[in-house]
């Protein structure tokens, strides 16, 4: 059988649906987020450790980990990292 490449690719098809804006955000988010978590099982530190070492809640640390959820901000993110002995690095990409 021989089989034709029909179309394009995934992320054209994310950019035609005006999804792949949100999509990247979302995937970027989730991965920071389990690079937190994998860095507090590496190092052994709770979501109450690390919500007293941010100086924010517990439910806070539960947003944040939480891959679906958009809305934490970039400080956030930075606070967390830092509190996990990390550095957040932003990058702009072709």
């Amino acid at each position: 059988m021989d089989k034709k490449h029909i179309g394009g690719g995934f992320d054209d098809f994310l950019d035609e649906e005006g999804l792949l804006e949100e999509a990247e955000a979302v995937a970027a988010k989730r991965v920071i987020a389990f690079q937190i978590a994998q860095e507090m099982e590496r190092t052994r530190v709770t979501k109450s450790e690390l919500a007293r070492r941010m100086k924010t809640s517990r439910p806070a640390v539960e947003r944040l980990l939480d891959p679906t959820n958009r809305s934490v901000t970039l400080s956030t993110l930075e606070r967390a990292a830092s509190a996990v002995g990390k550095k957040l690095k932003i990058e702009l990409s072709a």
